[in-house]
């Protein structure tokens, strides 16, 4: 099961990036003085919603949430799901997951989703299990969790957070995330054959589970941050 349910934090609001798919920008509480932002996504097909990387929303948000459609399917595509739990008991939406434990529907490049022309990435060398969903209209939008974050300027993000997010490297555009990388990287392994597998897909937008959304060239500017990080 998911995560026992937990109280709002600080976020903005829904933000659309084309036709069915919008964003939300929220918050965690990291550790005293230090508050993250993070990103929920929610696509829409024939009423029906689909959050990925979930954040819970006060009662204003979730009016304009539930004004979109039905939410009907939650999506941990990463290592974010605290608030899964309580989508899942508000709406009694299925849970899909790229770590399908506790009943989950896993996601494999495999699963046919209930979005048309949404198709899941898996990576394949990473310690745990780790995926990001392609969108692939208007453009193409590539979802990640940690694996991908473009960091920019936000009100959320405190000041401790700015200063402790730079010095772990989260300095340049759709940054490779360091810590993730770290974690996630077999002893003596490399992840670059993932990472030229998801750049070789066709998108022009971006979003991860923290940062914001780069709304234009994500493809190329993601090429760049590759040859960065692996040379």
């Amino acid at each position: 099961m998911p995560s026992p349910i937990l109280a709002v934090e600080p976020h903005g609001d829904l933000q659309p990036i084309f036709d069915d798919a919008w964003y939300v920008t929220g918050s965690v509480s990291f550790k005293p003085l230090v508050r993250l932002v993070r990103n929920m996504v929610v696509l829409r097909h024939e009423g029906e919603l689909t959050v990925v990387n979930s954040v819970r929303l006060n009662a204003q948000g979730e009016a304009a949430l539930d004004a979109l459609g039905k939410v009907a399917h939650i999506m941990k595509i990463g290592g974010h799901g605290m608030d899964d739990a309580y989508y899942v008991d508000r709406y009694k939406a299925k849970l899909w997951a790229a770590d399908p434990q506790g009943g989950a529907t896993e996601l494999t490049e495999a699963t046919e989703l209930p979005l048309p022309g949404v198709k899941v990435f898996r990576f394949r060398d990473t310690l745990s299990p780790e995926a990001a969903l392609h969108v692939e209209r208007d453009g193409g939008l590539l979802i990640t969790c940690d694996s991908v974050q473009h960091w920019v300027p936000h009100p959320l993000m405190s000041m401790g957070a700015s200063i402790i997010t730079s010095l772990m490297g989260f300095k340049n555009p759709a940054q490779i995330g360091p810590p993730w990388r770290k974690i996630q990287t077999p002893p003596g392994g490399s992840l670059r054959d993932d990472f030229d597998r998801l750049v070789s897909l066709p998108f022009d937008r971006l979003i991860g589970g923290h940062g914001g959304l780069l709304e234009s060239g994500a493809s190329r500017v993601l090429g760049e941050s590759i040859e960065r990080t692996f040379g």
